[in-house]
């Protein structure tokens, strides 16, 4: 009995060291990921700044206005293609009407 008592308590302990070491290389890779994605992001973060700043600005406007500017015309643009595909549709949805009315008198 106490011969696997001690085997029980060998095996615990055999179990904790590679829980711990394993949270220990987990922690590690993750942290060294994290360390990279935050390097590339600002990175591609400065570049764009930087983009925008040199070529897309106006007149006193700051790379951040500019790009809130920008974001802010692609909506418009989104919202006026979406009403002209609506128009477009309700058009042609009345055209097919009139050609099945049209088929109906005769």
């Amino acid at each position: 009995m106490k011969n696997k008592e001690k085997q029980t308590k060998a095996l615990d302990a055999i179990e904790q060291g590679v829980v711990t070491g394993y949270r220990k290389i987990e922690d590690g890779v993750v942290g060294g990921y994290k360390k990279i994605e935050r390097g590339v992001v600002g990175g591609f973060t400065r570049m764009v700044d930087g983009f925008v700043d040199r070529f897309l600005t106006k007149a006193g406007e700051s790379a951040e206005e500019a790009k809130t500017r920008m974001a802010q015309e692609q909506q418009e643009r989104e919202e006026a293609a979406k009403a002209r595909i609506a128009q477009s549709q309700a058009t042609t949805h009345a055209y097919v009407e009139r050609s099945r009315n049209a088929g109906k008198q005769e």
